[in-house]
């Protein structure tokens, strides 16, 4: 009898939380990439159980090209994922602007993590009304990535370079002594918004027009500092010192990033800290053996003097402004700023938490090529966006396009880049 009453009273509770499972809320999270996609599913379970949530993760395609066409896509069609990333910090204001976020800013600062975030990663998801609309769960910190061992063993220097022209001296220095490709900067226009956050930005900070975005809400693009960015890429491209084809195909990051560098036939190229575990890592596609040793970082150069770390915030999730449940998925939204979650993040991605203790994880700990810059982020440089951002990463794209298939120099190339943003922003916001 007791055995019968035991199993009866198992069936009861079985079907209980089934049932409870099934009559719960349902968050809808759009994600991309399968390490991205491991990493969140490492903590959806315990969202779900704190919060009595019902999680359905949607794989979007994997290039973040396509994964922003898809969302932008879904989103005018009003029927997105409840919870879903930008793909880059450039790409927030012009999503702000289409009504397609909803302000987090109350539910934000009153979130128990909001105190550990960095300071850098508050200011860079304040928006121009003082709101806030993303989550800057991770951040990403970009240096120029080099060979060292290539470098070393070829007799070239692998100290800091000072400025632009020291910076193109070892290119040449490089292709010159081991035949190898001396520095590469994402371009082109089916790289998408990595031919400006991943090359452009890098160089426009550090030039005359170290900023684009003006007070007044217009873009400043007709500065001779864009034109000397556009210079460079020039002096690149026509010296033979960086690879062009693989540029110009469908996915231009996998040969360069992924088979030259590793391999040693690309001695230099911008990266982030993701570069040291997902793409050369132990359990990337192509690791590089000992690859904190082998690979070093420069910080970037300005034109004339200065040196400088980039930072950004990175994929920042944001709700959907028409979601089914807005409460329900901000507090969801939270939870992937958890230590947890931004740990797991930078575990299979190699991104940086945008919280201050997750030092005190002892699972970041481990993640030695991270812990140094972590610390550091506050100190990196940004750039500040606006409005129309969207716009001008897709012009920069093009213009360096022409670039790479030598059909016009620096002056034509930031001629496409003001056309093509005057052409669709207007010439009141361009100038």
């Amino acid at each position: 009898m007791f055995q019968r009453l035991s199993l009866i009273g198992f069936y009861v509770a079985s079907l209980l939380a089934i049932t409870s499972f099934a009559s719960a809320q349902t968050i809808r999270i759009a994600e991309h990439r399968q390490a991205r996609i491991d990493a969140l599913m490492k903590v959806v379970p315990a969202i779900e159980e704190k919060h009595g949530v019902a999680i359905e993760v949607v794989e979007y395609p994997a290039p973040e090209k396509d994964y922003l066409t898809k969302i932008l896509t879904e989103l005018r069609a009003g029927n997105a994922p409840d919870l879903f990333t930008a793909p880059r910090g450039q790409d927030v204001a012009d999503m702000v602007a289409a009504g397609y976020l909803a302000p987090i800013g109350e539910a934000l600062k009153g979130w128990d993590g909001y105190e550990h975030l960095f300071d850098v990663a508050k200011t860079l998801v304040t928006a121009s009304d003082g709101e806030i609309y993303v989550l800057p769960a991770m951040v990403n910190v970009q240096q120029i990535y080099f060979r060292r061992d290539i470098l070393e063993e070829a007799g070239i220097s692998t100290e800091q370079p000072k400025n632009w022209q020291e910076l193109l001296d070892r290119a040449k220095e490089i292709k010159s002594k081991t035949g190898a490709f001396g520095l590469m900067f994402p371009a082109g226009v089916t790289w998408g918004g990595g031919a400006f956050g991943e090359g452009f930005t890098y160089l426009v900070m550090g030039s005359s027009t170290p900023q684009i975005a003006n007070d007044d809400g217009t873009l400043n693009l007709t500065g001779p500092g864009i034109r000397d960015v556009f210079a460079f890429y020039a002096e690149l491209i026509n010296n033979d010192l960086m690879p062009i084809d693989p540029l110009l195909g469908p996915e231009p990051w996998i040969i360069p990033k992924y088979i030259m560098f590793p391999e040693g036939d690309l001695a230099a190229t911008t990266c982030g800290t993701w570069c040291y575990i997902y793409d050369w890592g132990p359990e990337s596609r192509n690791p590089i053996p000992n690859v904190t040793e082998a690979v070093g970082t420069w910080a970037v150069p300005g034109q004339n003097d200065g040196q400088y770390v980039l930072v950004d915030v990175d994929s920042p999730w944001g709700v959907s402004s028409i979601s089914s449940n807005l409460e329900l998925a901000k507090k969801v939204l939270l939870e992937l700023g958890s230590v947890e979650a931004t740990v797991a993040y930078a575990e299979k991605l190699g991104n940086i938490p945008g919280r201050r203790d997750a030092a005190e994880s002892a699972d970041f700990q481990k993640l030695a090529a991270l812990v140094p810059i972590h610390s550091n982020v506050d100190d990196g440089v940004f750039l500040r966006t606006a409005t129309g951002f969207s716009v001008v990463s897709e012009g920069v794209a093009r213009a360096t396009e022409a670039l790479l298939r030598k059909e016009t120099d620096a002056a034509g190339a930031q001629e496409i880049l003001v056309e093509y943003s005057r052409n669709l922003l207007g010439d009141e916001v361009v100038k």
